[in-house]
């Protein structure tokens, strides 16, 4: 019996058993859906093109899309007014106390970017299902570990900040958790092993989530790696750059990393329609982005420094169950009574169903629709001479994806209770919409 680091002890045979992957387990066609869903576009990037009057709801009536009258311009205008004053920008990314920086500048033979690079692509791989049946509760799902990486205090990370907080843990043990060649081999990295990583913190009664589902993910998304890209995400992007040229976008890279990983396939179909929601394909390539963002405008960025450079504004938000929730709250979109009971029943959400389809696809929407006051606001401060400098390029600075991350972060800050939401009209905050998937 070895030990690992802490002295705790860790058997490398037990609960060492193989279980299936993703692509096996489910159906590489997508989820059928025999109800209207809520559209936007087919896929990220394609126009966007959104046939409502400004005054939509994530109903569940027939064709889930009855409007009603909700004072939807005047909250776009307040968020979009919030987000300008708070500065929140891709450089952003950068102060949260628990990310891995790349080095700056940048150096693509420098071992720390590599490493960045696998991190983030872990990280996205996982990036599904972290709400807890125990909300709320002291003994929910949570993981000890640092508050920051140079602070000695120590907090419960819960949430999506539990997944983080297990990973960098790991890596501070010396186990190699987000190397390919590591986490991809059930001999150098058990099950068992993967079950260590994600201990929960003593007051914790339950365990992260879909365990089995995320060991499923991490072995094929591994193997795809090892298997023809050099055994890392910095082995993919070269790739990526090699089939287009140096020239592909965040879009571009949305589509191959859907193409080529199976669990990053988060699709639904209407009446032989493909509908592309991709959320953790989008995620991944956003923390990308703004993980390597420049420290200046006027340098290129260094994983899209072809011509067009990321156009990272034809990405959407990432359709989960926390944007919904926080733009509820904001009064963006409205519920219906019938699933304001569910949600404050605690009732599953069925993945593929139409209420569910309807949540993600209004929070799309709603989202475009804040880009869009915030472009209009901001031209608008132009021509008044209101600001110092013209924003050179709003699809790096105004993008669906910015206001994504700014939201996640407000309803984080909410929910904690760092943050209330001042001057603005808001709904009471209802729980998120439960539904257990690894497509969010």
């Amino acid at each position: 019996m070895s030990s690992i680091n802490n002295g705790t002890p860790f058997d490398p045979n037990a609960a060492n058993h193989r279980v299936s992957l993703p692509s096996e387990q489910v159906p590489v066609e997508p989820y059928k859906v025999d109800t209207l869903p809520q559209q936007g576009s087919t896929q990220p990037g394609d126009g966007k093109e959104v046939h409502t009057d400004g005054q939509f709801t994530a109903d569940s009536n027939a064709a889930t899309g009855q409007h009603q009258k909700v004072p939807f311009k005047e909250q776009v205008i307040g968020v979009a007014q919030k987000l300008l004053l708070e500065s929140y920008t891709p450089r952003t990314w950068r102060t949260h106390p628990l990310h891995i920086c790349p080095s700056e500048p940048y150096d693509p033979e420098d071992q720390l970017n590599k490493h960045v690079l696998d991190w983030i692509f872990l990280i996205s791989s996982l990036n599904f299902s972290f709400w807890s049946e125990k909300e709320g509760k002291p003994d929910r799902y949570g993981v000890e570990w640092r508050t920051a990486w140079d602070s000695e205090e120590r907090k419960v990370h819960t949430g999506y900040w539990s997944l983080v907080a297990s990973l960098n843990r790991a890596l501070e043990e010396d186990i190699p958790i987000t190397d390919p060649q590591f986490y991809s081999s059930e001999t150098l990295c058990p099950d068992s092993l993967i079950e260590y990583v994600f201990r929960a913190a003593p007051q914790s009664s339950e365990s992260i989530p879909l365990l089995r589902e995320r060991i499923a993910v991490m072995r094929e998304v591994g193997f795809i790696l090892c298997n023809g890209y050099g055994s890392s995400f910095k082995g993919f992007l070269d790739d990526f750059q090699r089939q287009y040229d140096g020239k592909g976008t965040a879009l571009d890279l949305v589509r191959m990393v859907t193409q080529i990983f199976p669990a990053f396939r988060d699709e639904v179909e209407y009446e032989c329609v493909n509908i592309c929601l991709w959320k953790r394909a989008q995620i991944l390539v956003a923390e990308t982005w703004a993980a390597f963002y420049p420290a200046s405008p006027d340098e290129s960025h260094p994983i899209f420094p072809g011509p067009l450079g990321p156009q990272i504004s034809r990405l959407t938000m990432f359709a989960d169950y926390r944007v919904p929730q926080i733009l509820h709250h904001l009064r963006i979109i409205t519920y219906p009574a019938s699933l304001m009971r569910k949600l404050q029943a605690h009732i599953p959400v069925q993945s593929g169903s139409r209420e569910e389809v309807s949540l993600r696809t209004a929070s799309i929407i709603a989202v475009e629709r804040v880009r869009e006051e915030i472009l209009r606001l901001m031209e608008e401060e132009e021509k008044a001479g209101e600001t110092e400098a013209a924003v050179a390029d709003n699809s790096g600075t105004v993008s669906s994806v910015l206001i994504d991350f700014y939201l996640w972060d407000l309803a984080k800050k909410i929910e904690s209770g760092e943050e209330s939401i001042q001057g603005l009209e808001t709904a009471e905050v209802v729980p998120i919409h439960r539904t257990r998937s690894i497509w969010y």
